[in-house]
């Protein structure tokens, strides 16, 4: 590898392996990099960003990110989490003030002696929190988990709910 590639490449903390430099027609290029090592790098970067001071209060997570739908029904909001392949067990739902958060572990492992071929599904913690609109009532919530899918029901609080005011 060239020192000057070799340098950008560490500057920009793509965490590239060495890789041989391939010359065609006087054009250089990288041979053996994997694209997908590299998003995957930056989405690591950008996942450590998340715990800088200046997300706070908003929808934050860290670790691989779970897809979450949140809709309004009637008094309540649904939150629908996609966590396929995660154990009922290794998740944790804490609920306080305007906050939901969700968090636990996604773990995958090979039997002894196996040889990988090829690895996409993502493995780990996960960690996410959700700011709501309103004001929740935290022992009210209620968490089903079925086939990969949590389904939490967020009730609003009493005093948050809107008041109908008679005229006088």
């Amino acid at each position: 590898m060239s020192p000057r590639l070799h340098q950008v490449l560490a500057v920009a903390g793509c965490g590239w392996p060495a890789v041989p430099i391939a010359s065609l027609g006087g054009i250089t290029m990288v041979t053996g990099v994997d694209p997908l090592h590299a998003l995957h790098s930056l989405q690591r970067a950008l996942e450590r960003s998340y715990d800088s001071d200046w997300l706070r209060g908003s929808t934050t997570g860290m670790g691989t990110f779970p897809p979450i739908n949140i809709f309004q029904q009637a008094d309540r909001f649904v939150a629908l989490v996609e966590l396929p392949g995660v154990s009922k067990d290794d998740i944790e739902i804490q609920a306080k003030d305007s906050s939901i958060r969700v968090s636990g572990k996604k773990t995958i492992s090979f039997q002894a002696g196996a040889s990988v071929h090829r690895r996409e599904r993502i493995s780990g913690v996960f960690d996410r929190t959700i700011t709501m609109p309103v004001e929740v009532d935290a022992d009210r919530v209620k968490a089903d988990y079925k086939d990969g899918l949590l389904t939490l029901l967020i009730p609003r609080t009493e005093s948050d709910k809107p008041r109908t005011v008679k005229i006088s």
